[in-house]
């Protein structure tokens, strides 16, 4: 084994060979991130608790298999998003957008230039299930309509009418 590059290296290095300290100073720092994600995904702080509980067990299982250590944040919110389409796939049913209720008689505003993230946050957690999956994936974690609709099993039109309310484009 070469000497670590650094204290993250060095703790992913023992996180690998099971020490559970090392897990834990992992858990501390990235935990309160990675839960951000699953309940902005999940909408619920349950659901949101056990997605992240069992992705970072999925993480410290498959560690060792981590080829560059420095990229473990990367590494382990793809793990996160991953377990939370998972969650979906066995708790939401997908609608078309023709089978939702719309009203487009709102008008635009400059909303967003008087709230905090704080009520952002609230919002989103408002959405529908799949809705706010698709948008949390596309507008905040920055994936494509394809690669949403490839992960979820569902149609690209789908995928975006999700996030903008409009299927043709």
């Amino acid at each position: 084994m070469t000497a670590p590059h650094n204290i993250q290296t060095a703790v992913i290095q023992k996180a690998a060979h099971g020490d559970t300290d090392a897990q834990a100073w992992l858990y501390n720092n990235y935990s309160k991130a990675m839960f951000n994600i699953c309940t902005r995904m999940t909408g619920n702080t349950a659901h949101a608790e056990d997605v992240l509980h069992d992705a970072f067990i999925l993480a410290f299982k498959n560690i060792g298999h981590l080829k560059q250590p420095e990229a473990f944040a990367g590494w382990l919110k793809q793990i996160v998003v991953n377990a939370c389409i998972h969650h979906s796939k066995k708790t939401f049913r997908w609608q078309s957008w023709d089978e939702v209720e719309y009203d487009a008689t709102d008008e635009p505003t400059t909303w967003w230039t008087n709230i905090s993230l704080d009520m952002v946050h609230r919002e989103i957690k408002k959405l529908p299930d799949g809705c706010r999956e698709i948008f949390v994936l596309y507008a905040m974690e920055e994936y494509t309509h394809r690669s949403i609709a490839a992960e979820l099993g569902i149609t690209e039109g789908t995928s975006k009418a999700n996030t903008t309310g409009q299927e043709d484009y």
